[in-house]
């Protein structure tokens, strides 16, 4: 009975030791997205809030759930789940930060476009070329940055955070 004990104590502890010596083979030619845990964390924070606001129909000028602008519901957004302080109007937001190109886009990164002479749209970078925003046509929604009529009125990237 003792030998048998023995025998499956010494078995285990091959297994244990077998699998710490096994080697593991990476391809160098793959490369995965690195999401630090603060972009997890914005992620979050920003799901939460779309969550909570998804639907409520645009109304210029607007800042509450009966209706509300783009810059306000970018400001809310920082202002509430980011704690971050923002300037109540596009104009002024797209005044602050650092500019980024295309191919830096991170999440939380602001997204303003040109949409008439004098008129200008902003919304949230979520991530995968998605973005968050209040849409005149559709209210608190998201959309995607290749959307051709984001795609035409793309203006410039603003990264607020970090």
């Amino acid at each position: 009975m003792k030998t048998r004990f023995i025998q499956a104590i010494l078995c285990v502890v091959f297994i244990i030791l077998s699998g710490c010596t096994s080697k593991k083979i990476y391809r160098k030619d793959i490369t995965f997205p690195s999401y630090s845990t603060q972009n997890i964390f914005i992620y979050k924070q920003l799901k939460k809030q779309y969550q909570q606001w998804q639907g409520v129909k645009y109304k210029y000028g607007g800042t509450t759930k009966k209706g509300i602008d783009c810059s306000a519901f970018v400001q809310n957004t920082y202002t509430n789940k980011l704690k971050v302080s923002l300037p109540r109007t596009t104009a002024l937001q797209e005044k602050i930060g650092k500019q980024i190109s295309k191919k830096n886009l991170k999440i939380g990164d602001l997204i303003f476009f040109k949409t008439g002479r004098n008129s200008r749209h902003v919304g949230i970078y979520l991530k995968d070329g998605k973005f968050m925003h209040s849409s005149s046509s559709r209210g608190v929604h998201i959309s995607h940055i290749n959307n051709t009529y984001y795609k035409k009125h793309f203006w410039k990237i603003k990264r607020i955070l970090r």
